[in-house]
């Protein structure tokens, strides 16, 4: 009785391809479209795959994600700022219809329609003789607030500070906790604003927000370790502006550096066996405490 040739190995995903490749990690037979690089020999996909759901994604030291280095959230901000201002100068319809500003549009630091819809205002009469305000319920404006500017040169100052203070912290943070820290920063100056403003003052801009990424990037630098005396003389410079130019919302600006010094000592110094857990704990706790500033001023103005 004779014996049958012996046979020649063939891919297990591609069964008409012969090959005596083997992966070095389940020893099946991989042609070389099905081949990938390993440390040893090559590996086929479905390994590949398997290990690389083994492997714990790389996390930075406050345990966000890596991705944070490319600075998407940033630059996002930054688009949304700027579409805002676009939609806000053709709200205006032209110089004559920017609502007491001057120049197209509050393109020279006026306000516009949009500026009116979406600016922290306690409560006052608008334009078009209705009553508006938070406390009349336009709680968005304590967030559309802070996408809002009177003008290129407001935008533009605003938006080279997130630029530069932004990447950094995203690079540091990761995506999530930048964006968190980012929005709860800006809240906070708004609701300061909202506090101790005149109920028929106006307030917009990202510098709520910016004052709360300075705090926040001493705090985070601190905490890893690194000189911070090149942050600290160009916060106080912003301060002593924030101080003595007329028209800034200081309530706005001091607000937004407390919350953003809150909310970065919750995100440095969360324990990193519970880190998660107590960041978000923390973030929960700033947003109760700043809802309840907010009643409480809704409460006064009304009564």
């Amino acid at each position: 009785m004779s014996e049958s040739p012996p046979t020649t190995p063939v891919c297990y995903r591609h069964p008409g391809r012969e090959t005596y490749v083997r992966c070095s990690r389940c020893d099946r037979p991989i042609c070389p479209d099905c081949m990938r690089d390993a440390s040893v020999g090559h590996q086929c996909p479905e390994c590949v795959n398997e290990g690389r759901r083994s492997v714990r994604p790389a996390r930075t030291a406050f345990g966000g994600g890596t991705a944070g280095r490319h600075g998407y959230v940033t630059k996002a901000l930054i688009a949304v700022n700027v579409l805002f201002l676009l939609v806000s100068i053709a709200s205006a319809r032209g110089g004559d219809a920017a609502v007491g500003g001057s120049g197209f549009g509050g393109l020279m630091g006026g306000s516009t329609p949009l500026t009116e819809w979406g600016a922290v205002l306690g409560r006052a009469y608008l334009s078009d003789f209705t009553l508006g305000g938070i406390a009349e319920g336009q709680w968005y404006r304590l967030v559309t607030a802070m996408f809002l500017h009177y003008g290129v040169l407001h935008l533009l100052l605003n938006m080279w500070a997130l630029w530069v203070l932004g990447r950094s912290l995203e690079a540091n943070l990761g995506r999530v906790r930048f964006a968190a820290l980012y929005l709860i920063a800006g809240l906070g100056g708004n609701v300061a604003a909202y506090l101790f403003s005149s109920p028929r003052a106006a307030t917009v801009g990202a510098s709520t927000a910016v004052f709360g990424l300075f705090a926040a990037l001493i705090i985070i630098e601190r905490r890893l370790g690194r000189d911070i005396s090149r942050i600290i003389p160009i916060l106080v410079i912003n301060l002593v502006f924030t101080l003595a130019v007329p028209g800034i919302s200081i309530p706005g600006h001091l607000g937004g550096l407390v919350v953003g010094a809150l909310m970065a000592l919750v995100l440095a110094y969360a324990p990193r066996g519970r880190r998660t857990l107590v960041q978000v704990a923390g973030a929960a706790m700033i947003l109760l405490i700043l809802l309840a500033l907010v009643l409480f001023r809704t409460a006064a103005l009304l009564t």
